[in-house]
C-alpha cells in the first residue's frame, strides 16, 4: 500500500479550491484541519478547513503570501481536542507545482510554532489552478516527507502522485481500459465487503484489474447452494465448508500471485473489519443486508473513502390465489457514494424502521416472512436462486462506475450519475444526479481514528488493550 496520503471529500476541495482562486492572480491561504486514519497507512483525512480572509493578509502577491497569526491560533484551538494535524495551504496562481525557496523558509518559521502547541505531525500543501494539490509533511525535528498521494473523492477520482510530480508529470492521467490505468491501480488498495454473489464477481473484475492490494470481507462459509453464482468456488470448498475470502484470497493468488488478497473471515460489524476496510483507498460495498450496508456508510464518511454499492432483486407478483407467481421486474442498483454527500441511508437504501425489521426477521430464523424477504427473489422462497447472470450485469455496471470516475470517460459529468437503476423487464436504465438527493449532515465526516470507531461503542478495542 501506498505509505502516506491526504485525502479530500470532494466538497471540502470543491471548497479549498473556491477560496484559494479568487481570480485576481494572487496567492491565498487556508488550514485544512486533518484526522488520521488507525495505524499502519499514515492517512490524512481533510474534515475542516479554515479560510483566512484575502483582506485580512499583509502581504498578498501572485508569488508571496503572509498573514494573521490568530488564524494560527484558532487552528491550534480547533486541533487540540482531537489531536488534529494541521496542513497549512496556499494557492500557486502562476501553476508552479512545486515548492518554493519561499515556501521552505515560511514552513521553518511558521513549524516550530505548531509543534510547541500539539501534535508529533503536522505539514504544509500548495495547490495550482486546475485543484491539484502536493503536500508533505514534518516531524518535531523539522524532518519533511512528502506526502506520497493526494486524492479527492468527489463527482471524479483525483490522484495526484508524489512521483509524477517529482518528474515534472503533474497532469498526467492515465486513460481507461489501458495498461496506464493498470500500472496506477497496482499502487491502490481495494475493501471488497461481501464476497458471495454480487462480490464475488466484482472481486474477480478488481483483482484482474490490477488492485494492488484487495481486503476481502466476509464472515461467511462456502455452501452446495452458493456453487451456482459464487465464482472461484468447488465441490470441494463445499465439501469442506471453507470460508469464503480464504477460497477467494486463494484463487486470486493463482493469477495474481500471493499477498494481493487479503483474507478477513469477520463480518463487517466488526472492529478488525472496520481497521481493514479503513486501510483502503476504494470500497465495494457488496452485502446483502441493511445493516452491512449502514456499516458501510460510516466506514465511507468516517475514513473518507468512496464507495460503490451494488444490489439486485427480482420482485413477483402473485398471478391468482393458489396458482403461483410470476416475475415483475429483474433490477439492478449501482450507488456511488462520496464523503460528505448524500449516504445510501439519505438515498433511502436502508432507514431505522427497515434495520429494526432487518433486526427483527433475523432473531425469528424460522419466521415465513424471512423466508420470503431474506433472498434475491421476492415473494418466492428459493435455497439456491440461478441469478448469476443478473448478479454479472449488476457487478460489471458496479465496478465500470468505478473506472468512470476514475478515468473519466463520459461524455456528461460523473455528477448526472449516482445512481444507477437497470430493468432487465422494461430494458430500461435510469440514472440521479447527485444534486436530486438531499444529503442530511454527517458528524463523523472525517472522523478518522477516534475512538470508538464510527462512533459506535460497539467497536471501541477491549478493555486492557492498545488500540
Amino acid at each position: 500500500m501506498i505509505a502516506s496520503t491526504l485525502t479530500f471529500p470532494g466538497v471540502l476541495h470543491e471548497a479549498t479550491t473556491a477560496h484559494l482562486f479568487p481570480g485576481d492572480g494572487l496567492e491565498s491561504a487556508a488550514i485544512l484541519l486533518c484526522s488520521r486514519t488507525p495505524k499502519p497507512r499514515r492517512r490524512l483525512l481533510v474534515k475542516e478547513i479554515i479560510r483566512i480572509p484575502d483582506d485580512e493578509c499583509t502581504v498578498r502577491t501572485k508569488d508571496a503570501i503572509r498573514w494573521p497569526g490568530a488564524y494560527l491560533e484558532k487552528a491550534i484551538e480547533l486541533a487540540e481536542a482531537d489531536n488534529l494535524a494541521i496542513v497549512l495551504i496556499h494557492s500557486h496562481p502562476g501553476g508552479l507545482f512545486a515548492f518554493s525557496g519561499t515556501d521552505d523558509v515560511s514552513d521553518n518559521t511558521v513549524l516550530p510554532t505548531l509543534f510547541q502547541a500539539l501534535g508529533e505531525l503536522h505539514g504544509t500543501a500548495i495547490m495550482t489552478p486546475d485543484g491539484a494539490v502536493r503536500a508533505r509533511v514534518y516531524d518535531r525535528n523539522l524532518v519533511r516527507s512528502p506526502i506520497d498521494l493526494v486524492s479527492v473523492a468527489g463527482h471524479d477520482l483525483s490522484f495526484w502522485w508524489e512521483s509524477d510530480a517529482m518528474a515534472g508529470l503533474k497532469t498526467r492521467r492515465p486513460i481507461a481500459f489501458t495498461s496506464g490505468m493498470t500500472a496506477e491501480l497496482n499502487l491502490l488498495s481495494a475493501a471488497l465487503i461481501g464476497v458471495s454473489g454480487t462480490g464475488s464477481v466484482s472481486g474477480e473484475q478488481i483483482a484482474r484489474l490490477g488492485f494492488g492490494h484487495v481486503s476481502l470481507i466476509d464472515f461467511d462459509k462456502v455452501e452446495l447452494r452458493n456453487l451456482n453464482r459464487i465464482l472461484n468456488s468447488t465441490l470441494v470448498d463445499a465439501e469442506n465448508h471453507r470460508l469464503k475470502v480464504e477460497m477467494f484470497a486463494e484463487a486470486i493468488a493463482g493469477y495474481r500471485g500471493h499477498g494481493v488478497a487479503v483474507p478477513f473471515p469477520v463480518s463487517i460489524m466488526t472492529r478488525e473489519a472496520v481497521l481493514a476496510a479503513s486501510q483502503c483507498d476504494v470500497l465495494f460495498c457488496c452485502v446483502d443486508t441493511l445493516e452491512g450496508r449502514q456499516i458501510a456508510d460510516l466506514i465511507c464518511s468516517a475514513f473518507l473513502i468512496p464507495m460503490f454499492d451494488v444490489g439486485v432483486t427480482i420482485p413477483t407478483r402473485t398471478i391468482q390465489e393458489g396458482i403461483g407467481v410470476a416475475i415483475l421486474d429483474v433490477c439492478g442498483r449501482i450507488d456511488y457514494v462520496q464523503p460528505g454527500r448524500s449516504t445510501l441511508k439519505d438515498r433511502g437504501v436502508y432507514s431505522p424502521e427497515s434495520l429494526r425489521a432487518e433486526y427483527l426477521r433475523a432473531a425469528l430464523p424460522d419466521a415465513h416472512r424471512q423466508e420470503l424477504e431474506a433472498g434475491y427473489i421476492k415473494g418466492l422462497t428459493e435455497e439456491a436462486p440461478s441469478v448469476i447472470t443478473l448478479n454479472m450485469r449488476a457487478a460489471s455496471a458496479c465496478v465500470n462506475e468505478f473506472i468512470a470516475r476514475a478515468y473519466p470517460f463520459r461524455l456528461e459529468s460523473n455528477s448526472r450519475y449516482a445512481r444507477t437503476i437497470f430493468s432487465l423487464a422494461a430494458c430500461e436504465e435510469e440514472y440521479t444526479a447527485e444534486e436530486e438527493f438531499t444529503a442530511a449532515a454527517y458528524p463523523i465526516l472525517g472522523r478518522g481514528a477516534k475512538e470508538p470507531l464510527l462512533g459506535l461503542p460497539a467497536l471501541a478495542p477491549p478493555k486492557g488493550c492498545k488500540k
